[in-house]
């Protein structure tokens, strides 16, 4: 896919970048590297970075043209439940930091940010609480060299809302939205009853530079989902990062996904088609699904919209 290291992303020419190839799952693949499930992996950052490395690496290695960071629980709420919310800014900023090492000027990075645990929605967190949060995450990430920002795996348009308004405050990165859909009779609503056309409207209305959905279901599932953003409106890239299938607990008592590569490279052109922008892995995913997914658009001619920069 093409990818020009020398093109600085910003929020007015992300839109009119081509289809990209972002990285698959992080925290079953730490699992893999001797994590334990529950466990606190953004310590890593800083006590085993070259572990983290070697996940970012591999993704990149796998054709990723966009990869993630190892900071998805580095907000102030989430830390201080382990007694380390004075630490938001080391971790964050390591985490990107690795994350562009492994890049090497063959991927962008995307840093993560995940949900606060705390419901807006409910009452039970203020708007502006969640607003400086986020804020404080993003000017580290942004120091870390991370070239976007991705608010994942949310479900509450009252926290996306003010974690949008937060990062774009604190740096002048593109920040996109990412919501979480796995309830409802159709698997298209988030756990609080966000609708698709819902998340959208928060996302168009508080600057998102894209929008989409991550986890909560198989890749196949995803297809449906980015074909109600798109009929939502076109201004909005859409960002499409399924898991390997449902989770099932085999006889060792461990949780595995059993999706193949192969499931994955099957859906890329339903995706490219139902208008998703951004395409990769969620849970249970690993750089040979993102291989798979690289070989097939790697058989495409899909060149960058004339506003990109790269030509």
């Amino acid at each position: 896919m093409p990818f020009n290291p020398n093109v600085k992303l910003t929020r007015e020419n992300i839109k009119h970048l081509p289809p990209m190839l972002t990285d698959g799952a992080w925290g079953t693949e730490m699992q893999k590297l001797g994590a334990k499930p529950g466990q606190m992996c953004d310590l890593w950052n800083v006590e085993q970075p070259e572990k983290v490395y070697s996940v970012a690496k591999s993704y990149v290695d796998a054709g990723s043209n966009i990869i993630l960071t190892n900071t998805f629980n580095s907000n102030r709420i989430v830390l201080a439940k382990h007694g380390l919310e004075a630490r938001v800014a080391e971790l964050s900023r390591a985490g990107a930091e690795i994350s562009r090492r492994a890049a090497a000027g063959k991927a962008y990075v995307f840093a993560s940010l995940g949900p606060t645990g705390k419901l807006v929605m409910i009452g039970d967190a203020e708007p502006e609480e969640i607003r400086e949060v986020y804020a404080e995450q993003a000017a580290a990430l942004a120091a870390g060299g991370a070239d976007a920002l991705v608010v994942e795996t949310q479900s509450d348009s009252g926290e996306a809302a003010a974690a949008l308004n937060g990062c774009l405050k604190a740096c002048g990165l593109p920040v996109g939205v990412s919501f979480t859909f796995d309830s409802g009779a159709g698997g298209d609503r988030t756990m609080m009853g966000v609708s698709i056309e819902q998340a959208y409207k928060v996302a168009a209305e508080n600057g998102a530079s894209f929008v989409g959905a991550n986890c909560g279901a198989g890749i196949e599932s995803f297809v449906k989902l980015a074909s109600r953003f798109a009929a939502c409106g076109d201004d909005i890239p859409i960002w499409i990062k399924g898991n390997a299938g449902k989770p099932e607990v085999d006889s060792a008592g461990s949780t595995v996904y059993k999706a193949s590569p192969q499931a994955y490279s099957d859906v890329v052109d339903a995706l490219l088609a139902a208008g998703a922008s951004f395409i990769g892995g969620c849970c249970g995913s690993t750089p040979l699904h993102i291989k798979a997914m690289a070989d097939k658009l790697a058989s495409r001619d899909i060149a960058c919209g004339p506003g990109c920069g790269c030509r």
